[in-house]
């Protein structure tokens, strides 16, 4: 079975600052891949390569077989950008449904109003992340943890394969994480292939099944088992990130 997500000698510069360093990396079907590293070490950069926000310098990333930048199917990939939350305006009156709408665009061109097809698939996809009894509150009305689940719904709305997920709970308590990475897990039993960058692996790992780790060059990427016990785990993650439990 070929990757779903090739990463091939990549390389990327923010000006003269080396921020990706030779990287390659395979992500399978059915993975739930973490993505850790100290701040600046390159996590988000590689995955605004992977969704063809960013061109990187050297090397490629396939999506599917094809390279990144001739992929057209764009809703075989769902995003939850970081700090979603924190883009919710008050004063613009949005509706989860509508929220969840916008999820659709890639898929085909978004209409003036929802046919009944388009509703539909907005209603499951807040069914999936248990929000269908707020298919018309505000989007502002709601709580953090309530918010971040109608961004997921509109990240697999249109059904992809791939979720990718960019710091998701930031600003988030601890027990809204430990429901929402329930979450994600139970979307990852039922088939969907999760890329998540965290800090809260303390939290994650009882569910994570992959480990990459980024410190401008992928310095790790086995299981999380494997990780747990490695004697460099300090060194890997850095002194000052959240010391990983066994769950």
């Amino acid at each position: 079975m070929n990757p779903l997500i090739e990463i091939r000698h990549l390389f990327f510069w923010y000006g003269n600052r080396l921020v990706l360093e030779d990287i390659n990396l395979d992500i399978n079907q059915g993975d739930f891949l973490a993505i850790l590293g100290p701040n600046g070490s390159g996590k988000t950069t590689l995955l605004k390569c992977i969704l063809g926000l960013l061109k990187p310098q050297k090397g490629e990333i396939r999506l599917f077989g094809i390279l990144v930048e001739k992929f057209k199917e764009k809703w075989r990939l769902g995003y939850v950008p970081q700090r979603a939350t924190a883009l919710v305006d008050p004063v613009f009156p949005l509706s989860v449904e509508e929220v969840v709408g916008f999820g659709l665009i890639p898929k085909k061109r978004f209409p003036r109003f929802f046919t009944r097809e388009d509703r539909k698939a907005i209603y499951q996809a807040l069914k999936r992340v248990e929000m269908e009894k707020y298919l018309h509150h505000r989007l502002s009305n709601l709580s953090g943890g309530q918010q971040q689940r109608v961004f997921i719904a509109r990240a697999i709305v249109s059904y992809p394969e791939i979720l990718i997920l960019d710091e998701p709970t930031t600003g988030i308590d601890a027990a809204t994480q430990e429901r929402f990475y329930d979450l994600l897990a139970e979307l990852n039993q039922k088939g969907l292939t999760i890329v998540i960058v965290t800090h809260d692996i303390g939290i994650v790992n009882k569910h994570v099944k992959q480990v990459a780790c980024l410190n401008r060059r992928l310095v790790y990427h086995g299981t999380h088992e494997e990780f747990c016990s490695s004697p460099r785990l300090q060194q890997i993650i850095g002194e000052h990130h959240l010391v990983i439990h066994r769950h």
